[in-house]
């Protein structure tokens, strides 16, 4: 086993354009990034900690340091899935390394956990949440993207919908209410997505009223977000979902992303691959995951004012793995 040196460093990425969500906005992104080295060959994971889930820059870099001493003496990837709560911090270091292994044996990821060659995927483009009116013009805009991922926040979701539809007749639409509905208006907007052409809906309801959506009538597929993050998660939700999001910064790293792959396959759910909103070094690992979903939101890169090198290329809505040199 090799004994590693570890670093951690804070980053600041300013956005494009505000992001907003029913939680909030923002005009800037917060990564934590981690590095792992043997003095020859280096590995790196990129983080992003989301207030939601109690994580914060601080907290992170501090759990990330915690384990120094533990991968100086040898610990594995394996080792860090047990010293290591599955959150943002354990994806920096079990995507550090991974991309370690992968450059100290020169085989690309995808071959070390034996999936074939990756292909260009095509990713949703995702609308901050706003008026019916804000999001119409940036959908008429955004019109010739295949799939358009709307933030939504509760009441006025329907005329939301409704605008960005006449705006973009031909894209295919998801939406994401960030837990923002209640039980009332996810039976009264449910139809209404059905009607707009709406082919999934995630995260309806807050995380500790899911179990309500247990019998109700889902005329679009539902996705858990919020409520699912780990391989153990799927069992309890299957009752209510039809679809999970994976997301790295939820499930503690790839590692564990692809154990929610497989738990997710064998209760017959369907799969999203999701983001928060980082840099192409986050992506990357994810852009592995995509392989294997329906849909695929990894379009943080575009949210940015500007991207890593090397990061992921972006064709439209079309994208193509990272360069090797940044991960993987």
């Amino acid at each position: 086993m090799s004994k590693l040196t570890l670093t951690v460093e804070a980053e600041t990425w300013p956005l494009a354009q505000p992001f907003v969500i029913s939680r909030g906005s923002r005009t800037e992104t917060h990564v934590v990034v981690a590095s792992v080295t043997d003095g020859t060959y280096t590995g790196r994971g990129e983080a992003v900690p989301n207030v939601r889930y109690g994580e914060s820059i601080e907290q992170t870099i501090a759990e990330i340091e915690a384990v120094r001493q533990a991968l100086a003496d040898g610990a594995t990837r394996q080792d860090i899935q047990t010293l290591m709560k599955a959150n943002a911090a354990r994806n920096a270091v079990d995507c550090a390394l991974w991309d370690y292994e992968a450059k100290s044996k020169g085989q690309p990821v995808w071959r070390l956990i034996g999936h074939g060659p990756q292909r260009q995927i095509i990713t949703v483009y995702t609308l901050s949440l706003g008026t019916p009116e804000s999001m119409a013009e940036v959908a008429k805009r955004e019109q010739d993207r295949p799939v358009l991922k709307l933030k939504l926040g509760g009441e006025g979701d329907v005329e939301r919908v409704a605008a960005v539809r006449a705006a973009a007749p031909k894209a295919k639409l998801v939406v994401d209410a960030n837990e923002a509905w209640t039980v009332e208006q996810f039976k009264a907007f449910m139809p209404e997505m059905a009607r707009l052409g709406v082919l999934l809906v995630e995260q309806p309801l807050p995380q500790a009223d899911d179990h309500q959506l247990r019998g109700l009538p889902r005329p679009v597929p539902v996705c858990a977000d919020e409520s699912c993050h780990v391989a153990t998660d799927v069992e309890g939700l299957s009752d209510r979902y039809d679809f999970i999001n994976i997301k790295l910064d939820k499930s503690g790293g790839l590692t564990e992303a692809l154990a929610l792959l497989e738990a997710a396959h064998s209760r017959g759910m369907g799969m999203m691959v999701g983001c928060m909103v980082g840099t192409s070094l986050g992506m990357a690992p994810t852009h592995l995951i995509a392989q294997h979903c329906a849909f695929t939101d990894i379009d943080a890169p575009l949210l940015l004012a500007k991207d890593r090198p090397g990061g992921l290329r972006f064709h439209g809505s079309h994208a193509a793995p990272a360069t090797p040199d940044l991960w993987g």
